[in-house]
């Protein structure tokens, strides 16, 4: 028996994927590349392609954060290989094949393989063209995307304070989370030895944080006003029922969207939660299935789609899910915190500029690192992101700097971990 063994190189061995139809010019991808950088603490996992003319290249963004050493394996050692030789602008046949060459496919780390693949492909698209990814998609049908961004803190006090700040800059949509007793609240500070006489004294308790939201939305309500958009993430950690009770809490305080009501082993019961709900449900950011998402698209599943663009393939998916949402009064609020690189923020922001069925875009800003290492990043001003003129994202990437930057593996994990009920059983996290 001979032992298979991992090449050095990727392309030791190259594989003959040429296309069943002859291109219209020489153009060729040369070179497919992962690149994995942290400047912001939190891994980012960027694919660049490489063409036959001489500084024609794209970007795209591959970031599972989670296992961002199994994303990058994945890109060089088994789609690299497929795509030396192909020409840059079949995009659709590309990213067809990547998906269907693994047999068992879909998932997160293919997926997010397939997409920086695919949003760099969009990238070389562009910059051929000399025209930004959002014109090549039909052109804008708004100026800029108007943004939520997150506002989290111990107590309700510091919680509102800092979203009375982020309105005087501009935002007029804020997602409110605060401190729960235990270590393993979301989107705030937790409290260690919250119950001290259970047996996790550190853990979170579904009951303190059923009673406890709808005060803060009230005191939200009371102090900033009837007119900015409040929206809250539940992170998937409540029942089915749970979550129609919590969403009954909160109709009279008018949110704009309540986030992942229920883990996705329940999205089945999303119709009945979303018919039960009085305010709009968004889903979206833990589906690895494009099909998956068009299912609660097309079963009534949810008022918006939020989807991690990488982790159903790239920007070719997330526009067939954009025009899906448009004919079925859909909108879309793509996920977009701080592990999506400032290249899939670009993406993100060519689908809110170029669909009807926009809702809102979830912001991130940036810190100085990362705008060095990415020039071009997007980032928020006035409460909107505008869209940049350059040719293809927009955005580039200093891989000299990006290498200062390495990744830390099993942060998310040690957190995670750790994300327990009182009792001592774990929680979704």
């Amino acid at each position: 028996m001979t032992a298979l063994t991992t090449p050095r190189e990727p392309y030791a061995v190259m594989l003959e994927t040429q296309a069943p139809w002859a291109a219209r010019d020489g153009l060729r991808i040369t070179r497919v590349r992962p690149v994995v950088t942290a400047p912001e603490g939190i891994p980012l996992v960027v694919v660049r392609v490489d063409t036959s003319d001489d500084g024609l290249y794209g970007l795209g963004c591959a970031t599972f954060t989670q296992r961002f050493h199994a994303v990058a394996a994945a890109v060089e050692h088994h789609v690299a290989p497929m795509l030396v030789g192909r020409h840059p602008a079949d995009i659709e046949d590309i990213t067809r094949m990547i998906h269907l060459s693994s047999y068992w496919r879909g998932g997160p780390v293919l997926n997010n393989a397939l997409s920086g693949v695919d949003m760099a492909l969009w990238d070389i698209a562009g910059k051929r063209a000399g025209m930004p990814v959002y014109e090549l998609l039909g052109g804008q049908v708004r100026a800029a995307a108007p943004l939520y961004i997150h506002a989290g803190q111990a107590t309700v006090e510091e919680t509102l304070d800092q979203a009375g700040q982020l309105m005087r800059e501009g935002y007029r949509n804020i997602r409110l989370q605060v401190g729960q007793p235990g270590i393993g609240t979301y989107g705030a500070p937790g409290r260690r030895g919250g119950y001290p006489e259970s047996p996790h004294p550190d853990g979170w308790d579904v009951g303190h944080y059923l009673r406890t939201t709808p005060e803060l939305f009230a005191r939200a309500r009371q102090e900033l006003g009837g007119e900015v958009g409040l929206l809250h993430d539940v992170h998937s950690r409540l029942t089915p029922k749970e979550a129609i009770l919590l969403a009954r809490s909160l109709e009279e305080h008018r949110l704009f969207f309540l986030e992942d009501v229920v883990a996705p082993e329940h999205y089945d019961r999303l119709p009945e939660v979303r018919a039960a709900s009085p305010v709009p449900i968004a889903v979206g950011e833990l589906l690895v299935s494009v099909q998956d998402a068009a299912r609660l698209v097309l079963n009534q599943s949810v008022d918006l789609l939020r989807c991690h663009i990488s982790a159903i393939g790239g920007l070719t998916p997330a526009r067939k899910l954009a025009a899906l949402c448009e004919l079925t009064g859909v909108r879309t609020a793509w996920h977009s915190p701080g592990d999506v690189s400032p290249v899939g923020v670009a993406a993100n922001l060519a689908l809110d500029l170029t669909t009807p069925a926009f809702g809102i875009q979830e912001a991130h800003v940036y810190p100085d690192a990362v705008c060095e290492v990415f020039p071009g990043t997007p980032n928020p001003v006035n409460g909107h992101l505008h869209p940049s003129g350059a040719p293809g994202w927009g955005v580039d990437l200093d891989e000299r700097l990006a290498a200062k930057y390495p990744p830390v593996t099993h942060l998310h994990e040690r957190w995670a971990a750790g994300v327990r009920r009182p009792d001592g059983g774990l929680e979704a996290p």
